[in-house]
């Protein structure tokens, strides 16, 4: 039974850390293809980026929820990392799209 519940916590992490890396590669396309003057092609980007983001902090929010059920969860260096990439891609989306607003003031 531990072992499952190991098992299910690293496949949550896992699947925060894949999904959340996915929206942070968009999120720097967004910002590539903005400093080439593509404004749609950076907002298509980004609109896709938060669909990734979105489904890992769904992840991270089911984690959350359990916990506030009373379940006792096992800290893990993977969910720290997890949690880390989250928050940094969120930070960096928000960043890029101010960025990006720049750059559309600039051309």
């Amino acid at each position: 039974m531990v072992d499952e519940v190991k098992e299910e916590y690293y496949t949550v992490a896992f699947n925060i850390i894949s999904n959340v890396g996915a929206a942070k590669s968009l999120v720097m396309e967004a910002l590539y293809a903005a400093k080439e003057g593509e404004f749609k092609e950076a907002q298509e980007k980004l609109e896709e980026s938060k669909q990734f983001f979105r489904e890992g902090h769904k992840m991270h929010k089911s984690l959350i929820k359990r916990e506030a059920n009373g379940e006792q969860l096992q800290f893990s260096l993977i969910l720290m990392h997890a949690e880390d990439q989250l928050m940094s891609v969120e930070t960096v989306s928000l960043l890029v799209t101010e960025i990006i607003e720049l750059y559309k003031l600039s051309k």
